[in-house]
């Protein structure tokens, strides 16, 4: 009886931790006007076993396939979002997002080792914190209905952050396997292959669901559930192939943008599916992190954070002329940028099979990630609503 019982709450335990966090997150939205997917975060992260909760281990089963869908599906929106010609036409974007990456990793980089970090686990916490959780600024921006320069170029840093990060990071992780393992095809597979392989596979869809789409007509009718079932295909694969489902879905959204299917605005956030799994994508990632690590790397974590957002705002501002934008909607942009977490733990996921252990080795990760749940997306809420780019009152 008693297993009979604990098979039952084993069932239903995701089913009511996602009730329970929606409703933490609606309370929050209108009472405290917090970003609703802080109050995700935070209910995840006290209903976590490792808090007394009971959300148990759930790391490499379908929960985390399941968010690894629900990011694949916000990455794919903001790289449909993403206008190469805008690029092209301003350069001086990318330079922004080139100089503000490179100073984040130089000065984690050398913040972690001031702080006696293991080199390996030191230059994955540098790559990890150039990043820009687009699960965050992207659910933000749709929730005040956001549109302007800051937004835009918003999105846009998110994005290249997302290229820099996965690719930096990748590069470190074959680095890690060559110096534990000695084995250079291992480490070569790791990281150039992976890179090259997932962006590949995201191209392929990019152009094969467009096309089918053409070929068999309605396209206004059938591109939101065409395109979610290729994001359900395309993390499925590289899943199965320990690929990089964050930047196969990247390049996919970017590529079928520029095929020319058009998404209507009543269809971004894939409707109450991508509602429905952004509550269950924050209440993972809040669920991931224990609060006994996060103590222990709390001086590490705050450090961290306030060189990172130093950095990104300086390099945002600093560019802010030249890019053509005020010095204020500059700074502005670089406070945008703070969320990180749920791409941290994420891109961590997918590496637990390799056992670096990284999130174990650098216990200022969890304390970021857990603080960045509740400031980063506050801190891209004041930015956007400061900038004068939201419809404040219609997201009540």
């Amino acid at each position: 009886m008693a297993e009979t019982l604990q098979t039952i709450a084993g069932s239903i335990a995701w089913p009511i931790a996602i009730a329970m966090a929606w409703i933490a997150g609606e309370a929050g939205s209108r009472w405290l006007s917090l970003p609703r997917v802080s109050g995700y975060g935070i209910a995840g992260f006290f209903m976590a076993a490792a808090q007394g909760g009971f959300l148990a281990d759930f790391s490499g089963g379908p929960v985390a396939l399941l968010a690894d869908f629900a990011f694949a599906l916000i990455l794919f929106e903001l790289g449909y979002r993403i206008n190469l010609r805008w690029l092209r036409i301003n350069p001086w974007l990318g330079v922004t997002s080139a100089a503000e990456a490179v100073g984040v990793f130089a000065a984690v980089f050398m913040l972690a080792r001031a702080f006696a970090v293991p080199l390996v686990p030191s230059l994955l916490l540098a790559a990890l914190a150039m990043s820009t959780s687009p699960a965050a600024v992207l659910r933000v921006a749709n929730e005040l209905k956001s549109s302007g320069q800051v937004t835009e170029r918003l999105l846009h840093l998110s994005a290249l952050n997302c290229v820099w990060a996965v690719v930096v990071f990748k590069a470190i992780i074959g680095y890690g396997v060559l110096a534990n393992a000695g084995s250079v095809f291992q480490a070569t597979w790791n990281s150039l292959v992976v890179v090259a392989v997932s962006a590949g596979i995201g191209t392929l869809f990019g152009v094969a669901v467009p096309g089918l789409l053409r070929s068999i007509g309605g396209v206004d009718r059938n591109a939101t559930v065409a395109f979610a079932v290729g994001v359900l295909l395309l993390t499925a694969l590289t899943h199965a192939f320990k690929f990089s489902p964050l930047l196969a879905a990247l390049a996919f959204g970017l590529v079928a943008r520029h095929r020319r299917v058009i998404l209507s605005q009543a269809q971004r956030n894939f409707g109450a599916l991508g509602d429905l799994l952004t509550v269950l994508l924050f209440v993972f990632v809040g669920a991931s992190v224990e609060w006994k690590q996060a103590v222990a790397g709390i001086e590490l974590a705050l450090a961290v954070m306030g060189v990172r957002l130093a950095v990104k705002m300086a390099a945002t501002t600093l560019f802010a002329r030249l890019g053509g934008i005020t010095w204020r909607k500059g700074a502005l942009t670089g406070l945008a940028m703070t969320p990180m977490s749920v791409f941290v733990i994420l891109l961590l996921e997918q590496t637990r099979y390799l056992q670096l252990g990284a999130l174990d080795q650098v216990a200022g990760i969890a304390a970021m990630v857990l603080l960045l749940e509740v400031i980063g997306p506050l801190a891209t809420q004041r930015a956007l609503i400061w900038a004068g780019e939201t419809h404040h009152a219609e997201s009540r």
